[in-house]
C-alpha cells in the first residue's frame, strides 16, 4: 500500500517509527497480513505535487493499493477548489489506470477560511469519491485535533501520543477494504 500524503502522514516533528504509517505497518505485521506500507508522504505536499510525483511512484513501487491523503495544504493555502477537485480526480484516475485500488482520505481545514470556502473544500472529497466510485476514508484527526494533549504545539500536527490512535483508526478503516474479496 502506497500512502501519498502530506505532513500528517509524513510524521512531521516525530521520528519515522512514531508515525501512524509506521505503526499501521507494525499492526499488519503483527497480524501477519503481508502488507508492505510505502510512505511517500512529504511535509508541505499539495495535490499539484502529488499529481506530479504519482506516475513515478506507481512505476517505482508497483503498489496494489494507494491511499491519497492530500488536499489539506491546498486548503490551508487557499487554493482554488476546482483545481483541487481536478487534481484529486486525475490522481484517482492514474491509480485506476495503473490497476491498483485507490482510497481517498477526507480532509478538513480550520474554520477561519470562511463558511463558503470551507464548505466547498469539504464537499470536494465526497464529490470526487462519489464520482470515481471509490471509498472515502473519514478524516483521521476528527477526534484528535481538538484534544490539545494529542497535538503538537502548532495545533495542526498530531504528537507521538496521537499517532497510535490514528494508526488504530486507519487499521479499522482500511483493513475491511484490503482484506475483503472486493477491495471496495
Amino acid at each position: 500500500m502506497l500512502i501519498l500524503g502530506d505532513s500528517l502522514s509524513a510524521g512531521y516533528g516525530l521520528l519515522q517509527a512514531q508515525s501512524w504509517v509506521s505503526l499501521l505497518q507494525n499492526i499488519w505485521l503483527d497480524e501477519q497480513r503481508g502488507i508492505d506500507v510505502i510512505n511517500a508522504a512529504i511535509s508541505g505536499e499539495t495535490t499539484d505535487g502529488g499529481l506530479a510525483r504519482l506516475p513515478r511512484l506507481l512505476e517505482q513501487h508497483q503498489p496494489t493499493h494507494v491511499l491519497i491523503e492530500l488536499g489539506g495544504n491546498d486548503g490551508l493555502q487557499g487554493h482554488n477548489v476546482g483545481k483541487l477537485q481536478n487534481n484529486l480526480t486525475r490522481m484517482v484516475q492514474l491509480v485506476k489506470d495503473y490497476g491498483a485500488r485507490v482510497y481517498l482520505q477526507d480532509m478538513e481545514i480550520p474554520t477561519n477560511y470562511g463558511r463558503r470556502y470551507n464548505q466547498m473544500f469539504s464537499n470536494t472529497f465526497e464529490q470526487v469519491a462519489d464520482a470515481q466510485d471509490i471509498p472515502l476514508i473519514p478524516f483521521f484527526l476528527q477526534d484528535i485535533a481538538l484534544d490539545e494533549s494529542l497535538m503538537q504545539r502548532d495545533g495542526i500536527h498530531p504528537n507521538a501520543e496521537g499517532q497510535p490512535l490514528i494508526a488504530e483508526f486507519m487499521h479499522q478503516q482500511l483493513s475491511p477494504f484490503l482484506f475483503s474479496d472486493t477491495g471496495k
